[in-house]
């Protein structure tokens, strides 16, 4: 994977209609802006019940976007990223619908995880308020077979999406297959979706335990094998975010989001400052995701302190609600169907009260710090909530997943803020710095300077988190001479 700038995007929700116009989208108007593209969910169906995480079929691009071939020809201009869902599939897919019919006569009835798989003897009320739930109720859903039988089946997330049993023989054949579809079309990384999830275990808490760390291994080795990267997907607590960068190519840095904002809000880069220096680096950064900002990956756990102290984090969250003028609160917690609990629902330069400045030195931030920056599509343009669609489908999350029309993407392309991104885009993709070795140097906590330096070429951003100014110089064989400057 190079190291340079990755788009998150849907395809259809970008000006697009298509994989081939989101190719000649990224090699025309968004030229050398970007060194690879995480495409998000374009499997058959792309409109779901959950926007293309709950695929019927894996193997099958959904045919308004094109197909695989179109992959194979952007690979070959730019790195491809997609999501393998390794969780669950659609409860409307062939192979769930056989089961429901056959039962334990379905050649799939292996595919899928049962209540009693995990649980044979019976579950004990300890044993069930032990599992982690990200979202309300309990993981299963009761569903009744065509002979009248009724079976509990694991929906970690909702009843349209059912937990497959990944260490079944059908279940390893199928996370294989699609594996081998990606290698085939030129998809060169992949991100496993809601892999913390994928192991349940009884008496454990059914996420992230010791045999998930083992699943995910055993599968990153096979995606190896065939050359693709694998990045992981969790959010979690900081710690367990260091355990799991040992043992995977990429995991995210969702700490980062949160971290971000509160050196901007308070004008103090302590806490980020904290976290730089043991932060692991084998990260993709972000800001902003077609999911919300995570909290859980800064709060506290248990009797142990998060990355911020929890008041302090609480403050945050009041602060984007009140930057956002209440709007976030509508797609946030309980609201809008919303079914992620540790995550606040708001665009990243809604949540810092649409100042512009404040949002160019975020992601001048994101760049400087270590790792492969990825800008989601909506940050790209830097846009507010999208309330009218939230109300249309009273989801929280689609506050952020505007659709966009060609024509808003050229006025967006125009604006001088989008021109100011983009040169410091341009110079965190080119500069042969960011190969080299980085740098948090030391000065006052109402300061930032973040150094990248490769033999005699430097580069350095100082960011003054009060002004909210911030200047970036560069040397290139010893001539140090200004970048940029907000």
């Amino acid at each position: 994977m190079k190291n340079q700038i990755q788009l998150i995007t849907y395809v259809d929700r970008i000006g697009c209609k298509n994989i081939a116009e989101l190719d000649q989208l990224l090699n025309v108007e968004l030229k050398e802006l970007f060194g690879g593209v995480h495409i998000l969910p374009f499997f058959y169906p792309i409109d779901g019940a959950d926007a293309g995480f709950d695929p019927m079929d894996h193997l099958k691009i959904d045919p308004r976007l094109g197909d695989w071939d179109a992959i194979k020809k952007l690979s070959q201009s730019i790195d491809v990223m997609a999501d393998l869902i390794v969780n669950h599939v659609s409860a409307d897919s062939a192979e769930f619908k056989d089961y429901l019919i056959k039962g334990e006569d379905s050649e799939y009835a292996s595919l899928f995880l049962t209540f009693e798989k995990v649980f044979p003897n019976g579950a004990t009320e300890k044993d069930l308020l032990t599992i982690y739930r990200p979202r309300p109720g309990f993981p299963f859903s009761k569903f009744k077979l065509a002979n009248g039988e009724q079976r509990l089946i694991w929906t970690t997330f909702t009843q349209k999406q059912i937990d497959i049993d990944v260490h079944s023989k059908e279940g390893k054949n199928y996370l294989e297959s699609i594996l081998d579809r990606y290698q085939t079309s030129g998809v060169t990384m992949i991100r496993l979706d809601a892999a913390g999830y994928a192991i349940k275990s009884a008496g454990t808490s059914c996420f992230m335990i010791p045999e998930t760390f083992d699943f995910i291994d055993e599968l990153t080795k096979k995606a190896r094998k065939r050359g693709i990267e694998v990045l992981v997907e969790i959010h979690a607590f900081y710690k367990t975010q260091i355990e799991i960068a040992k043992k995977v190519d990429f995991v995210y840095d969702f700490a980062l989001p949160v971290l971000v904002l509160d050196a901007l809000f308070h004008g103090n880069a302590e806490n980020l400052k904290k976290w730089l220096n043991i932060a692991p680096r084998n990260v993709i950064t972000v800001l902003d995701t077609h999911d919300g900002i995570g909290i859980v990956d800064v709060a506290s756990e248990g009797d142990e302190q998060g990355l911020i102290p929890d008041s302090t984090l609480d403050g945050i969250v009041d602060k984007v609600h009140a930057n956002s003028k209440g709007s976030s609160l509508k797609a946030t917690g309980a609201a809008a169907s919303n079914l992620d609990l540790y995550q606040v629902n708001c665009t990243y330069f809604e949540a810092l009260g649409k100042d512009e400045n404040a949002y160019l030195m975020a992601r001048a931030i994101q760049f400087f710090v270590p790792g492969v920056p990825q800008v989601y599509y909506v940050g790209l343009f830097g846009d507010a909530n999208d309330m009218q669609l939230l109300e249309a489908t009273n989801v929280g999350r689609d506050i952020n997943r505007h659709y966009y029309t060609k024509d808003e993407i050229v006025r967006k392309t125009s604006g001088s803020m989008f021109q100011k991104l983009a040169l410091l885009m341009k110079l965190r993709n080119t500069h042969s710095a960011f190969e080299g070795d980085f740098n948090l140097r030391k000065t006052p906590d109402d300061v930032l300077s973040l150094e990248w330096s490769d033999g005699d070429n430097r580069i350095s951003l100082e960011a003054d988190l009060i002004g909210l100014r911030f200047t970036i110089l560069g040397t290139e064989h010893g001539v140090v001479k200004p970048l940029m400057e907000v």
